[in-house]
């Protein structure tokens, strides 16, 4: 009896248990239902046969993170095509563009769906214009909350300046560094802990004028740093990262030590890219209290 009353003396004097979580960010590539020949789709754009989706479906399951930022995706029946939608929630921009940033949750954690950060679509009425934010709020079990933000910037940039751009792409990915400065501004403001994830076609360096742009609204932990991106890569040579994840705030804090991981795929043959995708998936755990 005297055991029994010490443990529960000593359950009651702990904290609730922390819960973790497991954080992807996945560019698709072209991932849609729409058929060959459609004119949303580029002309040379080969869409993924059944065998393409129950591969891709496979890797998901491998994968088994509880979120994921989505990019490339064609809204949520095409990601319903490789995520179970019996065991995942779908939350998409309103907008019409076959490539779209998104999320892919686990059913059963709690998300509130937050306005897109439509600014980010610099080119709103182009054909192809760029993507706009998608923005959720994960409520904690214990009472965190944590804004996620997914996105894909403009191309083209990947080490130029956007402080002082020498080209458009370059002037553009400025432009959307600003406007990430000013979504990061009302984070802080708010007190509320965030992570930015997705492909950001840029190849930062620790003295990248971007990455500074967005530090200086709130410093960020960046896990990629100083690593090499083993995806597609030949003779166990990596490559520099364009798909990163930015922890903010208190976010930071929760980030469990080397739980950053490179989902690579088991084929090596480069045709295989335009059926699987060019990009691998990244992932990071959070302890939440």
């Amino acid at each position: 009896m005297r055991a029994f009353i010490l443990l529960a003396l000593i359950a009651f004097a702990l904290p609730a248990w922390a819960q973790e979580i497991k954080l992807a960010t996945w560019n698709i590539a072209w991932l849609t239902t729409k058929p060959a020949g459609h004119p949303d789709l580029p002309r040379d754009l080969t869409p993924r046969a059944e065998q393409d989706f129950a591969r891709l479906r496979a890797y998901a399951e491998r994968l088994a993170a509880d979120v994921v930022a989505l990019q490339e995706v064609d809204g949520p029946l095409a990601a319903a095509r490789v995520f179970d939608a019996t065991a995942y929630d779908f939350h998409f921009p309103a907008e019409s563009d076959v490539q779209r940033s998104g999320f892919a949750w686990r059913k059963g954690l709690q998300v509130a769906r937050n306005p897109d950060l439509m600014a980010l679509d610099l080119r709103p009425t182009a054909r192809r214009s760029l993507r706009r934010g998608a923005d959720i709020t994960l409520h904690g079990e214990n009472g965190a909350r944590l804004r996620l933000l997914s996105i894909h910037l403009d191309g083209g940039c990947a080490q130029g300046s956007v402080r002082q751009p020498n080209n458009s792409d370059c002037q553009s990915l400025g432009q959307q560094a600003q406007i990430l400065a000013e979504w990061i501004t009302e984070r802080r403001r708010e007190n509320m802990p965030f992570v930015i994830l997705g492909d950001f076609n840029r190849r930062f360096s620790r003295e990248d004028d971007m990455l500074s742009v967005l530090n200086a609204a709130s410093p960020m932990r960046r896990p990629t740093e100083g690593l090499s991106n083993p995806c597609w890569g030949r003779d166990g040579q990596g490559r520099p990262f364009i798909d990163h994840i930015l922890l903010g705030m208190r976010a930071a804090d929760w980030f469990v030590r080397d739980s950053f991981r490179v989902f690579s795929y088991t084929e090596r043959d480069p045709a295989l890219r335009d059926v699987i995708s060019d990009h691998c998936p990244i992932s990071v755990r959070l302890r939440l209290p």
